[in-house]
């Protein structure tokens, strides 16, 4: 009988991150209670952060009053697979001292041991996406622990650094499987208990012809696409001029932008779409001329192993990227530039590609379905 798991990640829901696409295979052989977000950094002053502070601390009480039945909020949705408990517990984001530390675990452990307890886990695996959740180890019963690192923490802007570097040290000691997403996060694990496990791919959904998205710009011009996180780690100032070389391409950015993403609405030829859901995604990544991935050069992008990689590259067409480690197993599939001028070659090169097979064959493997079966034999061992 397989162990169950307690799995503290993001929130679910949203574009799926690797650890939801991990534990949503995982929980079909395994019972899963999934805690959202507990935060990496202490909130601020700003708007933003008051209301997500207050929507964390009110969560039980705005329950209350719609499910008597539960002391805190249970998502469910038709997203959510039938094993799979999502809890949204009130806590304290991040706390410093060791009183708001044990306070921040009291609070958690008195919401999600009721849970725990009539999920009727079997010896379960407490799994942590969070380096902040290391207190709650020894706190809900479970017996093996699991750090899945898929970011450089100590990079992460808006992270608390101090607080989630201790924690981190902390969780790398007690863990009985470490799993990285990346070689540069696999090489700062130098002990046995490290496992690389890349990034998958939803292989049929990006590969499978979908239908071209109806805001997709289609007016003849060859189109240049990027979409997930418009955030500060892409290189506007790369883009802004590569975009002005252009005239004659379209530009077209998928995501919550940034106001440094904003600023790209300065030219005619962009369109900002917004955010789209992840199994739209292939509507308009295998209809525009060419999938991009500019980002800086910094700690952050040098570790990271985007998803979007495997999937632009499942979608068959051309991919222009910016220099970051991840790419180098596919740089017989990937276009890279430094400067604009590369970049403005680049696509002019890629306009009027067909799909690129072989590209696609390259990742046909790599799917989330495979990363699911060896992280199975993984935790079985434990």
């Amino acid at each position: 009988m397989k162990r169950d798991l307690i799995v503290f990640g993001e929130d679910w829901g949203g574009l799926p991150s690797s650890t939801q696409h991990l534990i949503r295979r995982l929980s079909q052989d395994r019972k899963v209670v999934w805690v959202n977000s507990i935060g990496l950094r202490r909130p601020t002053f700003t708007l933003h952060d008051c209301k997500r502070a207050w929507r964390k601390l009110t969560a039980s009480r705005t329950t209350a009053k719609t499910r008597k039945d539960s002391p805190l909020s249970l998502t469910s949705s038709t997203e959510t697979p039938d094993n799979l408990i999502v809890v949204n517990p009130s806590t304290l984001p991040a706390p410093r001292s060791t009183l708001g530390r044990k306070l921040a675990t009291r609070m958690l452990r008195k919401q999600l041991t009721p849970i725990i307890e009539r999920a009727q886990l079997h010896d379960p695996i407490l799994w942590t996406s969070l380096p902040t959740a290391v207190d709650m180890f020894d706190q809900l019963g479970a017996s093996s622990l699991v750090y899945y690192c898929g970011d450089d923490f100590s990079s992460l802007a808006g992270v608390d650094h101090m607080t989630v570097a201790q924690r981190e040290e902390d969780l790398v000691q007690k863990a009985d499987l470490i799993l990285a997403a990346s070689e540069a996060l696999f090489t700062r694990f130098s002990n046995k208990r490290t496992k690389l496990l890349p990034h998958g791919v939803d292989y049929d959904l990006f590969s499978i012809p979908a239908q071209r998205a109806e805001d997709l710009p289609n007016n003849g011009k060859p189109t240049a696409g990027f979409y997930g996180s418009l955030s500060d780690w892409l290189d506007y100032d790369l883009l802004n001029q590569a975009i002005h070389l252009m005239p004659e391409w379209d530009f077209v950015f998928i995501g919550k932008p940034c106001d440094a993403a904003l600023s790209l609405a300065q030219h005619n030829n962009v369109t900002l779409l917004g955010p789209k859901s992840h199994h739209e995604l292939p509507g308009y990544s295998q209809h525009w001329s060419a999938s991009l991935l500019p980002f800086v050069d910094n700690a952050q992008i040098r570790a990271c192993n985007p998803l979007k990689l495997r999937e632009y590259l499942a979608a068959g067409r051309p991919v222009v990227s910016t220099p970051f480690p991840a790419i180098n197993e596919y740089r017989n599939y990937v276009s890279v530039v430094h400067s604009a001028n590369e970049m403005a070659a680049a696509l002019n090169s890629a306009a009027n590609q067909t799909p690129n097979s072989r590209q696609q064959s390259a990742v046909s493997m790599h799917t989330w379905d495979a990363r699911a079966q060896t992280l199975n034999a993984w935790l079985d061992v434990l």
